[in-house]
């Protein structure tokens, strides 16, 4: 059976579906005009969607990291979190949040945190769906939860992140965060706000009120998809106000490529050698202001 042929039209209509109108059945009804038939469009929506069957680049058993589901203070009740550590510390290492997507917190980010644990950080992956118990199997019904989160409630939710890493056996009190998609703006978000926050990456983030520019300390590292339309609209006038308030920052559009092209179980998105370029520039960006 030959490859399903995946069009941009079908990559924009599975963005909107995800990130704005949360209409399974729309999409549906979409991908199968632009398909040609309900049998094609059935075969092509995995492939533009992320399959937990292949989130595990780093086993989460393996040997060098020591790994566990926690409970932790947070700012309205008890968060719940994936908390990642090189198992051979003989130094006390800089920490990391990772966000994630608007999925919750699944596989893939638990993947991301084993990741970036073995570049020798402590990592915690905060579940922020734990208002409403935690993120579900059901990633339609996770998606559903998110519209109901409140931004400023989410931002102080990282906040308390941080205050548990940044006190945390093993960590040297400098935090860093990292975000994906939804995540990455909380990133944008959350660095306007935290005066402690050393360094955030967003990754494909949508960018925060220009207004709260200002209130930045952090450096930031910002990755964006050139495919992303919908994001990539607002990266002038961040870049223009990053620097009319002389904010440490640095900039990269990846061409060519699709929102979410870093996330590996997502096979009509992912683009290897621009998820491999940002890793490196992200990990060599931690290392530099969380040292």
């Amino acid at each position: 059976m030959d490859k399903p042929v995946i069009t941009r039209a079908m990559i924009d209509a599975y963005d909107e579906y995800t990130h704005l109108t949360l209409d399974r059945r729309a999409f549906m009804e979409k991908l199968t005009k632009l398909a040609g038939s309900a049998g094609a469009a059935a075969a092509i929506a995995p492939l533009i969607g992320a399959s937990k069957a292949s989130a595990d680049m780093i086993a989460s058993d393996d040997a060098r990291l020591v790994t566990k589901d926690i409970t932790f203070p947070g700012k309205a009740g008890e968060m719940k979190g994936y908390l990642v550590q090189p198992k051979e510390m003989t130094d006390k290492l800089p920490a990391v949040i990772v966000v994630h997507e608007n999925r919750g917190l699944n596989p893939h980010i638990r993947d991301i945190a084993r990741r970036m644990a073995l570049e020798g950080f402590v990592v915690l992956a905060p579940d922020f769906l734990s208002p409403f118990g935690g993120t579900p199997d059901d990633e339609d019904k996770a998606r559903d939860m998110f519209a109901k989160l409140d931004p400023a409630a989410t931002v102080a939710e990282a906040q308390g992140s941080l205050a548990y890493l940044a006190k945390l056996d093993g960590a040297n009190g400098n935090v860093g965060i990292v975000g994906f998609c939804w995540g990455g703006g909380v990133v944008n978000r959350f660095a306007t706000k935290s005066p402690e926050l050393k360094a955030g990456v967003a990754y494909y983030g949508q960018q925060p009120p220009l207004t709260d520019v200002p209130g930045i300390k952090a450096a930031l590292l910002l990755h964006y998809a050139g495919l992303d339309d919908r994001i990539n609209a607002g990266i002038d006038a961040y870049r223009d106000a990053l620097d009319e308030n002389n904010k440490t920052f640095e900039i990269y559009v990846y061409d060519g490529v699709n929102h979410a092209f870093n996330n590996d179980t997502s096979a009509a998105r992912y683009d290897k050698n621009a998820a491999d370029l940002a890793w490196k520039r992200t990990v060599s960006f931690l290392k530099k202001y969380l040292a």
